[in-house]
C-alpha cells in the first residue's frame, strides 16, 4: 500500500524536475553560443565594484573639490568655485608640503631600488636555497605585522634614549629623532617589499650564460650589471617603484608617528577633514595627479610593455 502511495508522488515531481534540467540545459547552451554573455555575466560583479565603490568614490572627492565651506557656519555648501585650487597655489605652506611629500617618496624609492638590487641579485644567483628562502621570509617579514605596530616600533626606535641611542652612545652617537630621515626610514622599511620581490623575480629570470659571456668577454662584475643586468631589470624596477612611490605619496600615519614637525600631504588632509572638507578634496587630488604622470612617464620608458 505504501508503495502504491508513494508512486503517484514520484510521478508527479518528474516532470518537475525534469523542467529544471531542461531550463538549466538551455542556459548553459545559450551561454555556450554566446560568449560575450558569459564575459559580462563573469565581469558584471567586479565591474560594478570598481565602478561605484571605486571609480564613484574618486568622481565624488573631485566634485568636492570644487565646493566651498561657509566660513560662519562651517557648513559645506555645493557650487562650483576655484578657490580651493587656488589656496593650494598662493599658500607656500601647502606648496612646500606637496613638494616635500614628492621628495621623501622618491627618496624612499631610490633607498628601496639600491636595497633592492644587491639583495635581489645575491639571492639570486648567489646564496644557496636554503639561505634563499631565510632572506625571502626575512623581506617579506613586515608584510605579517599590522601597519600601526611596524610604525610604532620604528618610533620606540627613534624615540629619545631608545634603543638607537643604546647603540650609538658607547660611540658618542645620537639617534637621528623624529624628522622626516625616520619617516623615510620608515616608509622604506614598510614597503621595501614591495620592491625587492619585482627585483629578486627578475634576477632569476635572467639566465646564467649571459653573465659569463659578458665575462669572457672581459666585462667586469660592476660592468657587467649596468649593461647587462640593469636593462633586463627594468620593467621590475620601474613595477616597483610604482607601489613604494604611490604608498609613499599618500602615506601620512607614519609622519604623525615619527615624522616630528614634518607635515605630508595627507596629514594636511587628515587636519582639514572635518574643518574644510573641500580644501581637503582639493588637496587630496594632488597624489593622484602626481601617481598618474608617474604611471605616464612609466608608461612612455617602455617598462610596462615588456611586463
Amino acid at each position: 500500500m505504501s508503495t502504491l502511495e508513494q508512486r503517484p508522488t514520484t510521478e508527479a515531481t518528474a516532470p518537475l524536475r525534469s523542467t529544471r534540467l531542461s531550463i538549466a540545459d538551455r542556459l548553459s547552451r545559450y551561454l555556450y553560443l554566446h560568449p560575450k554573455v558569459r564575459l559580462i555575466g563573469l565581469l558584471s560583479l567586479p565591474m560594478a565594484w570598481l565602478g561605484i565603490l571605486y571609480i564613484g568614490s574618486l568622481i565624488l572627492l573631485f566634485v568636492t573639490a570644487f565646493w566651498y565651506t561657509d566660513p560662519f557656519t562651517s557648513k559645506v555648501i555645493p557650487g562650483f568655485t576655484l578657490e580651493n585650487f587656488q589656496e593650494l597655489i598662493q599658500q607656500e605652506a601647502y606648496r612646500n608640503t606637496a613638494l616635500r611629500t614628492i621628495g621623501m617618496a622618491l627618496t624612499v624609492t631610490v633607498l628601496c631600488a639600491l636595497l633592492a638590487l644587491p639583495l635581489g641579485l645575491f639571492m639570486a644567483k648567489v646564496a644557496g636555497a636554503k639561505l634563499r628562502a631565510a632572506l625571502a621570509i626575512g623581506i617579506t617579514l613586515p608584510l605579517w605585522a599590522g601597519y600601526l605596530v611596524k610604525v610604532f616600533s620604528w618610533r620606540i626606535t627613534f624615540s629619545q634614549g631608545g634603543p638607537l641611542d643604546w647603540v650609538l652612545s658607547p660611540f658618542g652617537l645620537d639617534g637621528i629623532g623624529y624628522g622626516q630621515s625616520a619617516v623615510v626610514i620608515t616608509l622604506a622599511y614598510l614597503w621595501f617589499p614591495y620592491m625587492a620581490v619585482p627585483v629578486y623575480t627578475a634576477f632569476r629570470q635572467i639566465p646564467d650564460n649571459l653573465f659569463n659571456a659578458s665575462s669572457d668577454l672581459g666585462a667586469k662584475s660592476w660592468a657587467t650589471i649596468r649593461t647587462v643586468a640593469l636593462p633586463l631589470l627594468k620593467p621590475a624596477l620601474i613595477a616597483g617603484s610604482i607601489f613604494t612611490f604611490s604608498l609613499s605619496l599618500g602615506d601620512y600615519i607614519a609622519a604623525q608617528f615619527v615624522g616630528g614637525k614634518t607635515q605630508m600631504i595627507g596629514t594636511v588632509i587628515a587636519q582639514n577633514i572635518n574643518l574644510n572638507p573641500p580644501l581637503a578634496a582639493a588637496f587630496g587630488l594632488v597624489p593622484i595627479v602626481v601617481v598618474v604622470c608617474y604611471l605616464f612617464l612609466a608608461r612612455k620608458s617602455g617598462a610596462l610593455n615588456a611586463m
